[in-house]
């Protein structure tokens, strides 16, 4: 066991030192996440636009879920990502149960309603502000559909950052569906709470580090974006 203040030194000299065990727990977790990332926002900002200028029965249902799903609890996603992968499962002949692929499967589960429900009030807020211009232009739907994307591409940056938030925090399904092995699955959330448990501090300690500038870059990233298109359009 350590006292804090020689786990804080430890852990300092760990990440001053680029432990390779620590490094290389750090890339897979940025790994999985960033991948995790891309496929929420491939699915949830056309998801997210789509609802916000579709005009179809069921709609407020639609956002009603998109936004309740925000909130979906994660050990719930990692039983239902389990069960799917288990080899008892409809994709347990993938052999993806245990795996990396299995971890970017539950976290963009659990991230693309967030990345839809946050990309919708940002389309629809937009389209509120320029659908009679675009109306006078002729745009078809689907036409005002990539123009808003691509005319809130400075705000919709700052929903996808924090999507990477969201997912890098994540560890109730992914150490469920991906079992916190050493050098294959583990990653900084999963690591720390094993550690932690283990009382090796050092470690924990510098991983909660990392993972905390992680966290807080990508919202400082998500501010400074936002005011600076806030500036242009100003």
């Amino acid at each position: 066991m350590y006292d804090l203040s020689a786990a804080f030194g430890a852990a300092l000299r760990m990440v001053a030192g680029f432990d390779p065990a620590l490094m290389g727990i750090v890339a897979l977790s940025v790994k999985v996440s960033l991948a995790a990332v891309a496929i929420a926002t491939v699915l949830g900002l056309p998801l997210g636009a789509a609802v916000a200028l579709g005009r179809f029965p069921g709609r407020r249902g639609m956002i009603v879920v998109l936004n309740a799903l925000m909130g979906l609890p994660p050990v719930v996603v990692g039983l239902l990502v389990y069960l799917l992968l288990s080899r008892s499962g409809p994709l347990g002949p993938l052999g993806l149960l245990f795996t990396p692929p299995a971890m970017i499967i539950a976290q963009a589960i659990l991230i693309t309603p967030i990345v839809a429900a946050l990309a919708r009030q940002v389309v629809e807020d937009a389209w509120t502000e320029y659908q009679e211009q675009l109306r006078s232009l002729g745009a078809p739907p689907r036409r005002a559909v990539w123009t808003l994307l691509w005319d809130t591409r400075f705000s919709l940056v700052t929903v996808v950052l924090a999507g990477f938030g969201r997912a890098a925090a994540e560890v109730g399904a992914v150490i469920m569906v991906g079992g916190n092995i050493d050098g294959v699955t583990r990653v900084m959330t999963t690591a720390i709470a094993l550690e932690t448990s283990k009382g090796d501090l050092p470690l924990a300690l510098g991983l909660g580090l990392i993972l905390i500038t992680l966290v807080l870059a990508a919202n400082a990233a998500a501010y400074t974006i936002k005011e600076v298109a806030q500036r242009r359009l100003g």
